[in-house]
């Protein structure tokens, strides 16, 4: 059973921090590259931050500098430490693989985490 639980979101006001957490399934999480992706109301969902197997990130040009992923083997958990945050950083935050999960032909998500963002 693929598991991916999501949590830490919330409402910061512009310039504030969250840290989110993921705990995903042991196999999608120790054989695959894994991101955080985010879906703003009306937009599609996009991967903003991830991670390799050993440990190398990379970062959409939106997010550089602020955002940092790691990730923890121990705990089949992965985090996203948000700074500086904006308005435009509102969106639902979702863990998965990269590529992402798939069962059978459809793609696999979590419940995501909501961050509000207030100027």
């Amino acid at each position: 059973q693929v598991q991916l639980v999501e949590s830490g979101g919330g409402l910061v006001r512009a310039g504030g921090s969250l840290s989110l957490s993921c705990v995903a399934t042991g196999y999608v999480f120790s054989q695959n590259s894994m991101g955080w992706y985010r879906q703003a109301p009306g937009r599609q969902r996009e991967l903003v931050a991830s991670i390799s197997r050993d440990g190398k990130p990379n970062y959409v040009d939106s997010v550089k500098g602020r955002f940092t992923i790691s990730r923890d083997y121990a705990k089949n958990t992965v985090s996203l430490q948000m700074i500086n945050l904006i308005p435009e950083d509102t969106a639902v935050y979702y863990c998965n693989s990269v590529p992402v999960v798939r069962i059978l032909l459809d793609e696999y998500w979590g419940q995501g985490t909501q961050v509000t963002v207030s100027s």
